[in-house]
């Protein structure tokens, strides 16, 4: 498995630490939420996965490439949430799959405010080690430059979304 694209982006929340679950929220994200956090979102959805985790399933379309993703808790805090997915990703030279890592976290500034920070790890699967091989393609910084770009895009309009939508629930005490 290899490091193919990660980017974190921060965005601040006006509400205090002890009001916000960032899992909560993330398992209990609505699917009409999720879309509203970024035009590439199609849809989102929980599941329970066969080992008896939560999984949260999100479809998204990044650049051409339609993601459908499974993500696994792996951390599940109020204040840090990490989530573990083989994603299959659909484009037009072919169908494989990535191993993404999602990462929230809450840092607080003061009573009143915290810092969010939304990160996201793609690595490679030995599918799409083999997709590439089969498309001929050896060098693999034209792949990561270009999905390094699109990743820090899509997580630049997502993230300061994503904290308005923590901050609304915050504020309305949903977690407490």
């Amino acid at each position: 498995m290899k490091l193919l694209a990660e980017s974190t982006c921060k965005a601040i929340i006006n509400a205090p630490l002890e009001r916000i679950d960032l899992t909560e929220w993330l398992f209990s994200l609505k699917d009409s939420e999720y879309q509203a956090c970024s035009s590439d979102h199609i849809v989102a959805g929980n599941s329970i996965a066969d080992n008896g985790k939560r999984m949260s399933i999100n479809v998204e379309q990044i650049a051409g490439n339609l993601l459908i993703q499974h993500y696994v808790e792996e951390v599940s805090q109020r204040d840090h949430c990490m989530v573990q997915s083989i994603s299959d990703s659909i484009t037009a030279t072919g169908k494989t799959k990535l191993h993404i890592v999602w990462e929230l976290k809450i840092k607080k500034l003061n009573n009143t405010t915290c810092e969010f920070s939304n990160h996201v790890a793609v690595n490679s699967t030995p599918d799409f080690i083999n997709l590439l091989e089969s498309l001929k393609i050896t060098d693999y910084k034209l792949v990561t430059n270009e999905m390094l770009q699109n990743l820090v895009k899509h997580n630049t309009e997502e993230t300061p979304l994503f904290a308005k939508n923590i901050e609304e629930k915050a504020l309305k005490e949903i977690w407490l």
